[in-house]
Formats: structure tokens, C-alpha cells, sequence
């Protein structure tokens, strides 16, 4: 008799745990979803169905201001994270093993194994002492910060894609003497051009939701919208923050799906 393979999902009790594992996971969403269509102020006794708390957030002025700012920091943050990504990923498979390879790798990834206070307070001191000598106040700290915070995540998914391509492409390109730039534009740039997009939307991602690197560097005024609606919950909550965070929920899950139609594998 042939001996059956182990599988979780046979074991006892496996499907109510995964239940509830997804309902814990995605009820407060849900619940915040369906609350920001409440016609009351209220944000936990429910009033009817009402589109006015979007109304509200759209035709707030601290909120488009908010919502630009984000929008123009993780624009160029997820710029440099991809453009610095895809080189680190390019000299560290494009090349035979090398003594130190595991500590670069170590120190790339480095803000994925630190918590992010630590990467925080430490920018927060480097910044400070800038802000200081240069007297400079823009958000071109903010910029750095996410940056340096998401190259790990844009890298990730570029490595991944570079690892699975097929070497003898690039190969014949030099064996038809194409040189290093011919053979990188011609024929490793368009294999690995959906990796570097899926890198550089993770990377949008990640900037536009950061709450803590973002509230230890900015200087004043120069909210983003998650620091805004933190901001706001100190404050009267009204369903216009469930509004606010059910458009940021939305705009996450395109990113998040179009990144998984990119970064999935073909059979």
C-alpha cells in the first residue's frame, strides 16, 4: 500500500482555524469599509447607507494636500528604491560567487530584519544633523528615507525575476558581439522589465502606507495622508477617515494584484 503524503490541510481542526484566521484578518476590514458609507457621524452606530463622507474627503483641502504629498514622495521614492534595486540585482547574479556575497545580501535586506523605530530614530539623527549644517527643510529627506526603507522590497522580486532568466540569452547577444550595453537594453532590460515594475509597485506601496519613518523625519507641513488620518484619530473620528482609508484600501489592492499578475509564474 502506497504511504500517503502529509498534508496540513488533513490535519484536525485545520479548516476552523483558517477560518478564523480570516476572520479576524479581514472582518475590521470589511467593517471599516462598510462604515464608511454611514450617512451618521458616528463611526460604530450605523445610520444608512450615504456617499457624503467621500464628498467630505474630496472636497477636503488638508486631505488633497495630504494625498499629493504622498502621492509625489512615493513617486520618487519607488523611482530611486527600483533604479538602486535593479543594480544591486544585476551585481549580485550577473557575476560567479564572490567572497562577501551573504553579507551583502545581509546588509541590502537590512531594513527588512531592523525594526522600522530603529531605522526611524537613526534617520531622525542623521537628518537632524543635515537639516542643521544645510538648513534645508524639503521633503527630499522624506524621499530618501522611503527610499532607503523600500529598496529591500523592490529588490526582492527584481532578484527573483534575474534568477530565473535563461543566461544563454544574453550569451548569444555577446557572442554576436553585442556589447554589455547592447546586450543589457537589448535583451536582459525587456526580460526583466516586469520584475523592475513589480518591484517598483511594492515599493509604491510600501511608501505610500509608512506611518512611522515618515512621522520621525518630516518636518512641519509636510503631512502625508497616512500621518493625516494618524493625526486625525487623536482628534473627532468621523466616518470621513473610513472614507479616506477605503480609497487608500483600494488603490493597495490594485497595486497588490497587478504585482502578483507580474511577479506570477507561467506554466
Amino acid at each position: 500500500m502506497a504511504e500517503r503524503s502529509f498534508e496540513v490541510s488533513r490535519l484536525p481542526g485545520f479548516a476552523t482555524v483558517a477560518i478564523a484566521v480570516f476572520v479576524l484578518l479581514y472582518l475590521p476590514i470589511l467593517t471599516l469599509v462598510v462604515f464608511s458609507f454611514n450617512s451618521g457621524p458616528s463611526i460604530a452606530v450605523w445610520q444608512g447607507w450615504s456617499l457624503h463622507w467621500y464628498t467630505d474627503a474630496w472636497n477636503n483641502e488638508a486631505v488633497k494636500g495630504a494625498t499629493i504629498r504622498s502621492l509625489i514622495i512615493a513617486t520618487a521614492a519607488s523611482a530611486v528604491a527600483t533604479s538602486v534595486a535593479t543594480m544591486a540585482a544585476l551585481g549580485t547574479t550577473r557575476r560567479a560567487a564572490f567572497g562577501g556575497q551573504t553579507f551583502i545580501y545581509v546588509v541590502i535586506n537590512q531594513p527588512l530584519m531592523v525594526p522600522e523605530i530603529v531605522t526611524a530614530v537613526a534617520l531622525l539623527i542623521l537628518f537632524g544633523v543635515v537639516k542643521q549644517a544645510t538648513g534645508y527643510q524639503g521633503l527630499g529627506y522624506l524621499i530618501l528615507a522611503h527610499a532607503a526603507f523600500c529598496t529591500p522590497f523592490a529588490y526582492l522580486p527584481i532578484r527573483a525575476r534575474l534568477e530565473g532568466m535563461d543566461l544563454s540569452l544574453e550569451t548569444a547577444a555577446c557572442d554576436l558581439y553585442a556589447n554589455p550595453w547592447q546586450t543589457f537594453r537589448h535583451v536582459t532590460l525587456p526580460l526583466l522589465a516586469p520584475g523592475i515594475a513589480a518591484g517598483a509597485m511594492l515599493a509604491f506601496v510600501i511608501s505610500l502606507d509608512d506611518v512611522v519613518i515618515t512621522e520621525f523625519v518630516k518636518s512641519g507641513g509636510q503631512d502625508t495622508l497616512p500621518t493625516y488620518m494618524l493625526g486625525q484619530m487623536r482628534r473627532a473620528i468621523t466616518p470621513e477617515v473610513n472614507a479616506i482609508s477605503t480609497a487608500l484600501l483600494g488603490l493597495t489592492v490594485v497595486l497588490l494584484t497587478l504585482f502578483f499578475i507580474l511577479t506570477r509564474k507561467k506554466n
